[in-house]
């Protein structure tokens, strides 16, 4: 005897409910982002960069845009997603953020690109320069700049810069970088310097002769007039830091 339609109509509307309940099931289970952590943990890395020398960032403003995941992954439901920096992954600029699934019916782990702007006053050049140009304070400014848009040190005040050479032209409102300042020599070999030997607690000054040219950020040894060769950092007009 075939179903009345009664009947039929309950049944489909039984199956639908079970449908409905299944999807709000699964919803239940989103893989939503935590994007409180992620933004968190991009921040974190960029301000531990921050803080040191080279980035020459003690005050700036962090600014995180978090990306999207590759819209072909497939991840299982998850109930809880841990985050975390994956080895070698720059902390400014483009980068990347973990995600790993902790709890859910399988495991997975994937990466997040985000990017990470750190933003803080910096030199940037006043008119387009030439390569080769001597740098004075008509020629510089400060503003507020994005360190992260490019690669190099940027030169946080005016003075670090006055008196040396531009290594390559550069446009109106350009971020100045210690890789567009020609390399500074203190010294030339064989000139008798003066030498700062330190240590924990102590310092001791002495001369000596070097045997190469002194070159910013760069070692050089230097003989002292007892005959003992050292190595140092030329960091003045002839003078050598010799950490012992």
């Amino acid at each position: 005897m075939p179903p009345r339609p009664l009947a039929r109509t309950a049944a489909l509307l039984r199956a639908l409910m079970a449908s409905l309940l299944l999807a709000q099931a699964s919803l239940a289970q989103t893989n939503e982002l935590p994007l409180q952590d992620i933004e968190a943990l991009a921040r974190q890395g960029a301000t531990q960069l921050a803080r040191t020398p080279e980035a020459d960032a003690a005050n700036g403003r962090i600014e995180v845009v978090v990306g999207t995941l590759d819209s072909r992954l497939q991840l299982a439901p998850c109930l809880k997603i841990d985050t975390y920096l994956p080895a070698g992954v720059p902390a400014l600029g483009r980068s990347r953020i973990g995600l790993r699934c902790v709890d859910g019916p399988k495991n997975w782990n994937v990466t997040l690109p985000v990017t990470v702007r750190l933003w803080r006053q910096a030199v940037v050049v006043a008119s387009a320069l030439p390569a080769g140009t001597v740098l004075d304070s008509t020629h510089l400014g400060l503003a507020e700049v994005d360190v992260s848009d490019a690669p190099g040190t940027t030169v946080a005040v005016p003075g670090l810069a006055l008196g040396r050479s531009l290594t390559r032209p550069l446009a109106a409102g350009t971020t100045l970088r210690t890789t567009d300042l020609k390399q500074r020599q203190w010294f030339a070999a064989g000139e008798t310097v003066r030498v700062l030997a330190m240590g924990n607690g102590w310092q001791i000054v002495t001369e000596g002769q070097a045997m190469g040219p002194g070159l910013e950020g760069q070692f050089v040894k230097v003989r002292t007039e007892n005959g003992r060769t050292l190595t140092g950092r030329p960091t003045a007009d002839r003078q050598v830091e010799v950490k012992l």
